[in-house]
Formats: C-alpha cells, sequence, structure tokens
C-alpha cells in the first residue's frame, strides 16, 4: 500500500486546519494508521463563529431538509437492526450556533435499545458540522446510559466535521471531539463509490472510512448519495454489519 504526506487547508474563515495523514487510494485496503490532525500547528482546536452560520448553504450529501425520515435495516453482529432517522422542526443553539435537531432511534428484534439527539449545523460554506448529541441506551423501556452524550462547548467538547462542502478523496478529519468519550475520525476514500440497497442502486457516492482511536479494531465504510445523505454502512472490520436504507421521504 502506498502512503504519502498531505497537508489539507480547508474551511475558509471558519478553521485552519492542517491535517497530517496518509492517504489511500479507492482500491487499496483501509490503512490502520490513525492520521494526526492539528490546528495551526496546535492541539484540535476549530474555531466557530456564529456568523458563518447565518446563511447556510445546503450540503446535497448531508441535506438536512426538516421532515427528510429515513428508516435503514440490516444485520449487526449477528442481530437484526433497525434505525429510524428524521430530521425534526426542532432547534437547538451550540456555541452560538443554531443547529437542526436530528432524531435517531435503533431497534433490535423491534425493541428500542438507543434513542438520540444530534446536533448538526451548515455552514455558509456548505461544511455540515456535528456540535453534539444527547444519547440514551435502554433496556426494557428503562434509560439504563446516557454513555457517549456530549455538547461542544461544554467540559472541553469541540464539533467536528461530518460531510465537507467539496469533500476530497484523502481528507482525513475529526467528526467529533470529547475526549474520552466521544472521538470519532473519518477519511474520504471515494468520490465515485456505486453499492445497491433494497431502496435502489446508486453512483457517484461519496464513500468514507469511519472509525474512533477509543475502540481502533471496528473499522466501517460509509457511503453518501446526493440528493438523499447516508444510504449504506458496512463494518469491514472488527465484527460484521451491514445497514441499508430501506425507506426514504424527503422533507420540504
Amino acid at each position: 500500500m502506498t502512503k504519502s504526506l498531505h497537508v489539507l487547508m480547508t474551511v475558509a474563515s471558519i478553521i485552519g486546519v492542517a491535517l497530517i495523514f496518509s492517504s489511500c487510494g479507492e482500491d487499496e485496503e483501509p490503512f490502520d494508521a490513525e492520521p494526526a490532525i492539528v490546528v495551526d500547528g496546535g492541539p484540535y482546536d476549530p474555531t466557530i463563529d456564529p456568523a458563518n452560520f447565518t446563511e447556510p448553504v445546503q450540503n446535497p450529501y448531508w441535506p438536512l431538509r426538516v421532515g427528510d425520515h429515513y428508516v435503514y435495516e440490516g444485520v449487526s453482529d449477528g442481530e437484526p437492526e433497525r434505525i429510524v432517522v428524521t430530521v425534526t422542526a426542532e432547534t437547538r443553539v451550540v456555541m452560538g450556533v443554531t443547529c437542526v435537531v436530528v432524531q435517531d432511534d435503533v431497534y433490535e428484534d423491534g425493541e428500542l435499545v438507543e434513542t438520540t439527539q444530534d446536533w448538526f449545523a451548515t455552514d455558509n460554506d456548505g461544511n455540515v458540522w456535528y456540535f453534539g448529541e444527547d444519547t440514551k441506551e435502554v433496556e426494557d423501556g428503562v434509560v439504563v446510559s446516557t454513555h457517549g452524550a456530549w455538547e461542544a462547548g461544554v467540559d472541553g467538547a469541540l464539533p467536528g466535521i461530518v460531510m465537507w462542502a467539496n469533500p476530497m478523496v484523502g481528507d482525513a478529519y475529526r467528526q467529533e471531539y470529547y475526549e474520552g468519550e466521544a472521538e470519532d475520525m473519518a477519511e474520504v476514500l471515494s468520490l465515485t463509490a456505486s453499492e445497491t440497497t433494497p431502496l435502489g442502486s446508486y453512483t457517484d457516492m461519496v464513500k468514507t472510512k469511519e472509525w474512533t482511536p477509543l475502540d481502533p479494531e471496528p473499522i466501517e465504510e460509509k457511503y453518501y448519495a446526493k440528493d438523499i445523505g447516508f444510504v449504506l454502512e458496512v463494518k469491514v472490520r472488527g465484527g460484521v454489519a451491514r445497514i441499508a436504507l430501506v425507506e426514504f421521504t424527503p422533507g420540504g
């Protein structure tokens, strides 16, 4: 596998990020090394200016239209799983930025096992930021854990990018940062990926590799279709899982 060193300057006027990472081509196996991501030569510390979120440009790979409704089904490590996601009309202000609230419920064998409200905001360039989540694990209808919950600006937590306005193969980035709790990372593997789900066949998709240094064994590949968003997740290391979009109703 060929590896090379890149420095990428992105997100003008919001965050001067130098991303130093190993890249792999579209046909190569995902690499194992964790990218070193720094800001202006120092620790990860994105500068968030609420003024840069006042006239958001819609991102086609993460639309966030109010009323968008997604249903995903598949098998994760031998267990049938169903995920229902809805972009609500609710908002939440985080670090001075008005975020869209997305409801995300996970069911196993028909039973609710996790319910989450995620907070996203799209900036004026079209980059989609993740500002935190209120997540609850549920057993027999009772909340048993809030592990993984975080809010940007609280207790050192920081927002991350979940979808670039102009993704490029090799881009590596933090999707979230709450030390020891939420440290998901991603790398763009392809801009021309093709896959088929029970809902249909898609081409020219953004394909990413996603993982967390908190548990480096599992690696997932995710696929994002234009004007729809996330359509497929495949675990390629650390277990067996394939979760695909089976229903989609666009919002207004």
